[in-house]
């Protein structure tokens, strides 16, 4: 089985950026397509980003395009999420996956969660 443990959350205001990494274990983490997902309280689960096996192709929801970046280390078996410009509404526990496909619009399998790390910004 493949474990994945979420690192680099916190406390920040407004305007300001944290990065997030997710290190894998246990398996084969070139073989998988990673995505980033968030779950704010009293909210449903929302899909945030997305990388292909290779790091190649990327995928963003509107809601944070041109502020997040998604990128990956196969040779350390992490990815990453850099946030930049935070607002309140970004605030969120970020959970880590590894699926299937990062493609918007295709039906994802999700093969292993991350427990999840809070990143809350403050107004």
């Amino acid at each position: 089985q493949v474990q994945l443990v979420e690192s680099g959350g916190g406390l920040v205001q407004a305007g300001e950026s944290l990065r997030l990494s997710c290190a894998a274990s246990g398996g084969t983490f070139s073989s998988y397509a990673m995505d980033w997902f968030r779950q704010a309280a009293g909210s449903a689960r929302e899909w945030v980003a997305g990388i292909d096996w290779s790091g190649g192709s990327t995928y963003y929801a509107n809601s944070v395009k041109g502020r997040f970046t998604i990128s990956r280390d196969n040779a350390k078996n992490t990815v990453y999420l850099q946030m930049n410009r935070l607002i309140p509404e970004d605030t969120a526990v970020y959970s880590c996956a590894a699926a299937n496909t990062a493609v918007p619009g295709i039906e994802q399998t999700v093969y292993y969660w991350g427990k999840g790390a809070l990143v809350t910004v403050s107004s």
